[in-house]
Formats: structure tokens, sequence, C-alpha cells
């Protein structure tokens, strides 16, 4: 029996509700059986099968928040085939068990420690160049960004089963992270610069480009040091850099 797209749908609303009930004993368990509840009424139209489906489901969950919807897609997928008869009981559960802690370590390291401080300097930036309006759509396009992760996950997930991994893996999530925390560093490079630039008083010109410069060399020596580059050359560099833009520009240093 294949799930209607509408319950489908309606599982996929639940899951951005998995944390409301965490609990210290199962900690997504409720959340998680809560958010596959309407695609078991739809497989188990017998009231036993279907409890003991939920029950299941009770057991031990914690994984990434967003990343659990890949896991939720695939369990209904392997629920199909255990109300056709086709796997037993305890296939959604090695599905649940086998890539809870893989998917939390690439959820976390890409959506809590990049793409969020990504966007958070976006914002920041965005703030001192345009004002509020540039907050608004740096909030928007993150959660464009990762309701659409989610969703495709789910509908992945759904449709691939145990393939679902070979999809998660082309996205390069941990590479694209690398390169999101970089772009994150430059961003809060230029959102400093930005804020000495109006809380220093800067006098003329030549001052105003001697912070940005600085600024900016300091944001490359910290990406560089984020790169494996040793320490003690890195900081050279870039009070290399500072040295000859204060000699260019006749900057003492002060504003």
């Amino acid at each position: 029996m294949t799930i209607r797209f509408r319950t489908r749908a309606h599982v996929f609303w639940r899951c951005l509700f998995l944390q409301a009930a965490w609990n210290r004993r199962g900690m997504q368990n409720l959340g998680f059986a809560y958010a596959i509840e309407p695609a078991l009424d739809a497989l188990y139209a017998d009231p036993a099968r279907r409890e003991e489906a939920l029950a299941r489901h009770l057991g031990f969950f914690n994984c990434h928040p967003y990343m659990t919807a890949a896991i939720l897609g695939g369990a209904i997928h392997h629920e199909e085939l255990v109300a056709a008869g086709e796997e037993p009981g305890a296939a959604p559960l090695s599905y649940k068990a086998t890539l809870q802690g893989p998917l939390a370590a690439v959820g976390d390291g890409f959506f809590w420690t990049a793409l969020r401080p990504f966007f958070g300097a976006m914002a920041a930036l965005g703030a001192l160049v345009a004002g509020w309006p540039a907050v608004v759509a740096a909030v928007l396009s993150y959660n464009l960004v990762h309701f659409g992760l989610r969703a495709l996950l789910f509908r992945a997930g759904y449709r691939q089963g145990d393939a679902v991994v070979g999809l998660i893996a082309r996205l390069a999530l941990p590479r694209l992270a690398d390169r999101l925390r970089a772009a994150g560093v430059a961003l809060c490079g230029a959102a400093a610069a930005a804020v000495a630039l109006r809380a220093g008083g800067v006098a003329d010109g030549s001052e105003a480009a001697a912070v940005l410069v600085v600024a900016t060399a300091a944001g490359a020596g910290y990406v560089a040091l984020s790169r494996g580059a040793p320490l003690f050359p890195a900081t050279y560099l870039v009070a290399l850099l500072g040295t000859i833009v204060a000699a260019v520009t006749g900057w003492d240093g002060r504003f």
C-alpha cells in the first residue's frame, strides 16, 4: 500500500514539532511517534497491528531534528513493506538505529556550525548596511534553505528507503559546511569593519580604507588558520599587511 501525498504531508508537518515532547529517557521518541502516526493509521486497519507499529516507534530515538526527515520518510517506506508482509517488524527500527547517529553528526556540522552562523553573520552585516529588512531577508533565506532540505530528505527517504544514504553523500554537506564557515568568517570581518567605521569616528577616506584592509586581512588570517595554516606565519602575514597599509596611508592607528 502506498501512502497518499496528503498523509505524507501531514507526517512532514508533524515532524516540525519533533522536539516538542523531548524527554531524558527517550529523547525524541514521542515526537517521532507523533509524526509517523498518520502513516501508521493509513497502513494498518487492524487496531492491534496499528498499536504494535506505534509502540515500536516509542523506543529511544535521537538525531538532528532537520536530518530526521530522511529517517522519518525511510521509516514509512519500511512500514509499507512490513504492512505488505515483505519485511519483519524490526526493519524500521534497524533503519532508524543505523542512521540516527551518523545523520546527527552531519546535521550538527552543517546546520548548527555552518549554515546558521553564516546567515547570522549575513544578518549582522546586512543590519549595519541596510537595516532591519536585511535581517528579515536573512531569516527568510535560512528557512528557505533548511525547509527545502528537510522536504528533499523526507521525500527521498520515503521513495528510496536505505538508498537515501547515497543522496546524502552526494549532497556533500560536510564540504559545503567548510565553505559556509569560510564565507561566514569573511562576513564577520566585513561586519567588524562596518562597526569600526560607524563607531570609531573615522576622519578621512585614507583611515577608512586602512580599517577595511586591516579587517579584511584579519579575516583572511582567520580563514588561513581554519584551513590548517601554521599560527605564526598567518599572524606575521596579517601584521605585515597592517604595517604596509599604515605606511602607505599614513595612518597612526588612532581614530
